[in-house]
């Protein structure tokens, strides 16, 4: 590894930073597959998702260990859907991926998703940035990722760091606030396709039926379900909140598609009103759909956005699209797809603008 870079340097020499965010389930693990073809991108996949989002981003200094003990904890949601069977398509740390694993200790957050799409020796390169990171002087949380992203580009010899994570939309102001001169590319998908393939995530479903459960017992929280909650509920949803939801019988549930057309119009609402936030020449938006048109046209418009050269990879970047993603949603029968589009309306509307 490069000699560390993560001394007692600050904001002076930032990375150029961009964030793509969105609501999840909008093509955009395709994209940082192809931005991780390009010789000037450090592709971060997942990163926020791994380490929690606000959790990593705590107040005052934080010191090396400190900040290492936060990336390479493990994930207990994630080891949890892993022992059940369950784990997400997006987890890239697998059985046999390294000495890790989710039923001996757990796997460290850093390796589940961002680690593996840089090398294949994912082990190794969380020993060698645990040495450094260690020993980093305590600076407030955002100049430790800094310093962390600064260090993985230089490994890779990039000059660009792409970080990308599903359902991230609304952490917008979090990442104005820490990374302030950071760029913002919103992907996003077509409603009812996007809302459609939510409902078949074990994660968004489990969000979807926390909601139903909130919404049905008036409690604020889950912590706060009691047995008098519970009899509110129909027997299904009981079961699944009595038994400390499990994987499985999220699975086997099946909530209205009109449920994830609403939770997929509040988050483009909510997320559009913080991009409004962020000056117009450092957001960009970027429809999977165009991009499945007309690949070619958009890479070039995001290169420019970014700052990059257009990669020689990138000519055959589009075999990572799958065109067959599309129009999902309009083999739902006559009935559900209305009440999809009737639940994606006020998100579609937001997106089309004034």
């Amino acid at each position: 590894m490069n000699e560390p870079r993560g001394d007692g340097r600050q904001a002076t020499d930032r990375p150029e930073t961009v964030f793509v965010v969105g609501t999840g389930r909008t093509g955009s693990t395709a994209l940082s597959r192809i931005l991780n073809t390009h010789p000037e991108v450090l592709s971060l996949n997942e990163y926020l998702v791994s380490l929690g989002g606000d959790r990593v981003f705590p107040a005052g200094e934080v010191s090396g260990a400190r900040f290492w003990e936060l990336l390479s904890e493990p994930h207990p949601a994630f080891d949890e859907m892993a022992r059940q069977g369950w784990a997400p398509a997006e987890i890239l740390y697998g059985p046999g991926s390294g000495r890790f694993s989710a039923d001996s200790g757990g796997v460290p957050r850093l390796c589940l998703m961002v680690l593996p799409h840089l090398t294949d020796d994912p082990d190794g390169l969380f020993d060698e940035l645990g040495h450094e990171v260690r020993a980093w002087p305590a600076r407030p949380a955002a100049d430790q990722h800094t310093a962390l992203f600064r260090t993985l580009a230089e490994r890779f010899g990039r000059r660009v760091v792409v970080e990308r994570s599903g359902a991230s939309l609304g952490r917008v102001p979090l990442l104005r606030r820490a990374f302030p001169e950071a760029r913002f590319v919103h992907m996003y998908r077509n409603g009812p396709d996007c809302a459609l393939s939510m409902g078949h995530h074990v994660g968004f479903r489990a969000a979807a039926m926390v909601r139903e459960v909130l919404e049905r017992t008036g409690a604020d929280a889950l912590a706060d379900i009691t047995d008098d909650h519970l009899v509110r509920l129909p027997d299904d949803l009981a079961a699944w909140v009595s038994q400390g939801f499990p994987a499985e019988l999220t699975m086997a549930l099946r909530p209205s598609p009109a449920r994830f057309g609403m939770l997929w119009s509040e988050m483009i609402t909510e997320g559009l009103g913080h991009l409004s936030e962020v000056p117009a020449d450092r957001r960009m938006a970027l429809s999977y759909d165009d991009l499945i048109d007309d690949p070619e046209a958009e890479l070039d418009r995001l290169s420019r956005f970014t700052g990059l050269a257009r990669g020689p990879a990138w000519s055959a970047a589009w075999e990572l699209l799958d065109s067959g993603r599309r129009g999902a949603s309009l083999r739902l029968p006559p009935e559900e797809l209305a009440e999809l589009r009737e639940g994606c309306a006020p998100g579609e509307k937001a997106l089309a603008g004034p």
